[in-house]
């Protein structure tokens, strides 16, 4: 339980983020049971800025995304535990669902 993370292609392999830096990210999720798409920021066409490690994102970012290091493109897949749980989130991810999300890091602010 937790999650994995599968590298797609490695970033720079020196600067890595921790807890409390901004980080800018893009990625597409999906339900690991049938891969269907519940979010992208790729789509969007803008990227996704946040705060790692103070809870602003589920658990399996968190902990995923502070093993990768800038321009690092990866696989996290995230039990739903650390996920959205037995509550899903958004009508788009049912309760007690696996998540699989490809990240990219684009920079640390």
């Amino acid at each position: 339980m937790g999650v994995q993370k599968q590298t797609i292609t490695p970033g720079d392999g020196v600067t890595f983020p921790k807890a409390g830096d901004k980080l800018t990210m893009h990625y597409t999720g999906t339900l690991t049971s049938n891969g269907s798409k519940f979010d992208s920021s790729v789509d969007k066409g803008r990227p996704f800025s946040f705060t790692i490690g103070v809870g602003q994102v589920i658990k399996g970012w968190d902990e995923g995304v502070i093993q990768m290091s800038v321009g690092e493109k990866a696989k996290l897949l995230i039990t739903s535990d650390y996920g959205y749980g037995a509550r899903g989130a958004g009508g788009v991810i049912p309760p007690n669902a696996d998540l699989t999300f490809e990240v990219e890091l684009l920079q640390i602010n």
